[in-house]
């Protein structure tokens, strides 16, 4: 196993977890775009774009992008977050030339109108199917209410309204402001040849122009509270809740996932024993997520809406004992063994390796080893993760329920 990493005169970043007893090589583009840095008016470009860089360029069309990725026999996707967006391809070996060509090539797409205003239509499409799915669009909605007017609060998909209003000119401009080869990186892993990696790259982007692509990063101010967004056609009610934690910048975000897996991991975890295994919800657990410059904790329980208010009560005597007690060494012990081999076990596959690569790249972090990954979780004392649970308690948050209840209140009230 070896690490390559090489610049190109225009700023695209080339990286590579080089090994040869692999059977596959995973290739990706990483670009640091994403619902953040999107305004108001413009909400949803970031993932309406990924749709659009599939739509063909100056030599494909979209059919022969698709045609092309299956003749490969790859497996391709795309995905957009809050602070990115991802296309990558698992291939065998021997593709590696062929699909670095063609992600160079969809890297720089033709943007018609026609395929514009076609795709407006699935995009509004899927934006109502997700309305219509549990739960409810309450991810976004209580990101919306915890963030405020932060850049962090912006909804992925964006809204009917404002993908409708989009015009194919404002997706060029966003296209033209965050896709710079010195915002994006060319990642790969598995059984990679690195020169011609870095040699294919550069025949097809050394035209693309580099351009500034700043970031707007301000300090984030959460709030705080209770809300129920009512949903008389729900049969069964969905708790979520957030609260602070760690920036992706900060070292005590290993303490802070340890904790959320002795927390609400999926099985053996203090919300799994109380809500879980006594059949008071259907499925409930936590997890972290790291921004630059901003994290949360998101606790999450889906029961029965007659099951709802006392499952908030329970929820926040839960809460308020970790904050009172902390955590225990035997809880730190199994949680540990449980991310250890969570790791390892995902390293196998070149596509895990990808992402891990690419978003130390997205978080302008150093390339680390599977063994340098799992010392950081092995290395958590339970003075960290106890110390994690005074300086971000869980009982100060925004809980949002979702679901048939409309005259439900805060446990705390």
């Amino acid at each position: 196993m070896e690490f390559r990493e090489h610049t190109l005169a225009n700023g695209l970043t080339i990286l590579a977890e080089c090994n040869p007893n692999a059977h596959s090589t995973s290739i990706g583009v990483f670009v640091r775009a994403g619902a953040r840095d999107e305004h108001d008016e413009i909400n949803g470009v970031s993932h309406f774009l990924e749709h659009m860089v599939f739509k063909g360029t100056d030599k494909r069309d979209a059919e022969s992008v698709n045609r092309e990725l299956d003749d490969m026999g790859s497996f391709s996707n795309a995905q957009t977050g809050v602070e990115s967006t991802v296309y990558y391809s698992t291939v065998l070996p021997e593709f590696q030339t062929n699909v670095v060509e063609l992600l160079c090539d969809i890297m720089r797409p033709s943007l018609r109108d026609d395929d514009f205003e076609t795709e407006k239509k699935v995009i509004i499409e899927e934006i109502m199917m997700y309305d219509d799915q549990p739960p409810y669009g309450g991810h976004e909605k209580i990101m919306e209410l915890f963030f405020g007017a932060h850049p962090l609060s912006k909804s992925v998909l964006g809204t009917a309204g404002t993908v409708g209003g989009l015009t194919a000119s404002q997706m060029k401009n966003y296209f033209q402001s965050r896709y710079s080869p010195s915002n994006m990186a060319l990642v790969a892993a598995g059984n990679v040849d690195f020169e011609k990696f870095v040699a294919d790259i550069q025949q097809h982007s050394e035209h693309w122009e580099s351009f500034e692509a700043p970031r707007n990063k301000p300090t984030a101010t959460p709030n705080y509270g209770f809300s129920v967004l009512h949903k008389p056609q729900s049969t069964q009610a969905y708790i979520l809740q957030l609260s602070k934690a760690p920036p992706t910048e900060s070292p005590q975000r290993y303490a802070s996932r340890v904790a959320s897996v002795v927390y609400g991991g999926e099985s053996g975890s203090r919300m799994f024993w109380e809500f879980i295994d006594t059949g008071r919800a259907e499925s409930a657990g936590a997890g972290g997520f790291e921004y630059q410059g901003a994290g949360l904790m998101m606790n999450y329980l889906c029961c029965t809406p007659e099951q709802t208010q006392e499952n908030l009560h329970r929820l926040h005597e839960l809460q308020q004992k970790v904050f009172e007690s902390g955590f225990n060494q035997r809880e730190l012990d199994l949680a540990k063994r449980k991310i250890a081999a969570q790791i390892i076990l995902g390293s196998e596959r070149p596509g895990n390796r990808l992402f891990s690569i690419g978003s130390k790249w997205l978080n302008q972090q150093p390339y680390e080893t599977v063994a340098q990954v799992a010392k950081h979780y092995e290395d958590v004392t339970l003075e960290q993760i106890n110390e994690f649970a005074q300086q971000y308690p869980m009982t100060e948050n925004y809980t949002l329920v979702v679901g048939p209840d409309n005259n439900l209140v805060a446990a705390n009230s």
